[in-house]
């Protein structure tokens, strides 16, 4: 299908094509979907409303509920005022959740719509039933990422929800980042394993990855309480995972309610996961169990037997800002070689922090795929990763290819295994080795195939 991209590389500023990104209502709503009983709103069109939902059901496998306010050609040239006063009404009979999260699209970006002034008339006017909770971001589709948009979402839950009552709970705030359900899930096993007290949010385990039981749940076990959100304001530590989606909550919650925040890299690898469990530790006043600290001696063991597959193998990577930091850290420390690394995120800062990981890589933020098919045409590489968009570049280049990030639309696993701790290190490495494996016992001469490589 790519077969016809050629090596020349011409600069663009003003077009994208396969761009390494989706929009920002996207992550708003994923993050949404993090809270108990919460409805995600799309204030705009059905049409985006449904771009998202399916996208998000394709990623989880899980049927993703959402309202939208259902934009027409009156809406949008008189706003949607009537629209989200309407949709509120409704989804609070019909639907009855505990909070609704509005996040907005492009169409009610340009209209103008005062959202937190169409949230207080509804409530005065009794659309909003007592004990409900709405709350809103912004999130327009022309800027930004889908990463972004998980990150004011987030801030909303901290503006809208977190209070301090005066008293300082021995409690630590986790903001997990963009990550998986099941890296979500990981987190969390670390901190109860490290003996410290938490609240993290969101969090979309048992909630996008829920158990099969022959019923339908439209708000599942798990996510986030609202009791909880609002607690966040008398915890004694914050701690963000991923500056670009975490650091915004986490500094508003701390200017809100003047609760300290620390804000590390997502814990992809050894050195990143070392500095989560270090954090824990500090804050806990506790030691590593002894538990973890083999699970971390299994990986150092699996990576050193694997160490000559991995020298100074050049790797392609695409996908998120968060993301891209820790996986490229972690390649450098099993002996790989990044050499060509962009996202489609705009962040200047993220291109001077990749530089400092791998100052002699092609690193390029606000980019997109087929700049980089490009880059590997004229500087073939041993491996690609990214998401479900490079198979189609692997294919082209016959180059392995491992899946990472967001979105994996063909395969599963990526929601049942965690690539966040010393475990997901292992299945990183595990998924690495064994495309490069693949890839020689399909294209070894005869008289070169080894049994064991």
């Amino acid at each position: 299908m790519l077969n016809g991209t050629t090596a020349e590389i011409r600069e663009r500023e003003a077009l994208r094509i396969n761009p390494a990104k989706t929009c920002q209502p996207i992550g708003a709503m994923y993050a949404a979907l993090g809270v108990h009983g919460c409805m995600p709103h799309s204030h705009g069109s059905q049409g985006c409303c449904a771009y998202h939902r399916s996208h998000l059901t394709r990623q989880y496998k899980e049927p993703v509920v959402a309202t939208t306010s259902s934009f027409t050609e009156g809406a949008s040239v008189f706003g949607g005022l009537a629209n989200l006063t309407t949709a509120l009404e409704n989804i609070f009979t019909i639907y009855d959740p505990e909070i609704v999260a509005v996040h907005t699209t492009c169409l009610s970006e340009v209209i103008g719509d005062d959202i937190p002034l169409i949230i207080k008339k509804a409530r005065e006017g009794g659309k909003i039933p007592e004990g409900k909770t709405v709350i809103h971001c912004n999130t327009p589709s022309f800027v930004g990422s889908h990463v972004s948009g998980f990150a004011a979402q987030c801030a909303a839950f901290v503006s809208y929800l977190a209070e301090s009552s005066g008293q300082t709970r021995n409690v630590v705030n986790i903001f997990p980042g963009f990550v998986d359900p099941s890296d979500m899930r990981e987190i969390k096993r670390l901190a109860q394993m490290v003996g410290v007290e938490y609240i993290m949010a969101p969090d979309a385990s048992d909630v996008l990855d829920s158990p099969y039981d022959g019923k339908y749940h439209m708000y599942p076990d798990g996510g986030t309480k609202v009791a909880d959100l609002k607690a966040m304001g008398d915890s004694f530590l914050t701690v963000g995972l991923g500056p670009l989606a975490s650091t915004p909550a986490a500094e508003l919650l701390e200017k809100k309610c003047q609760v300290p925040s620390k804000v590390l890299e997502l814990p992809i690898g050894v050195g990143a996961t070392d500095a989560y469990v270090d954090a824990l530790r500090l804050a806990g006043d506790t030691a590593v169990p002894q538990e973890l600290e083999r699970e971390r001696g299994r990986l150092i063991d699996m990576i050193s037997d694997m160490s000559q597959y991995f020298h100074q193998k050049k790797v392609a990577i695409f996908g998120d800002p968060d993301h891209l930091t820790s996986l490229v850290g972690f390649l450098v420390e099993i002996g790989m070689e990044p050499t060509v690394v962009i996202t489609g995120t705009p962040g200047k800062k993220w291109e001077r922090k990749m530089k400092e990981i791998v100052p002699n890589a092609e690193v390029r933020a606000f980019s997109d795929i087929h700049f980089l098919h490009q880059y590997i045409k004229a500087n073939p590489v041993d491996l690609l990763m990214g998401n479900t968009y490079g198979k189609l570049v692997a294919r082209a280049e016959n180059v392995p290819f491992v899946r990472f990030g967001f979105p994996i639309l063909d395969r599963v696993g990526h929601r049942a295994f965690p690539l966040v701790g010393y475990a997901g290190a292992m299945r990183l490495v595990e998924q690495i080795t064994n495309a490069m494996f693949d890839k020689r016992d399909r294209e070894d001469a005869e008289e070169d195939l080894e049994l064991v490589l």
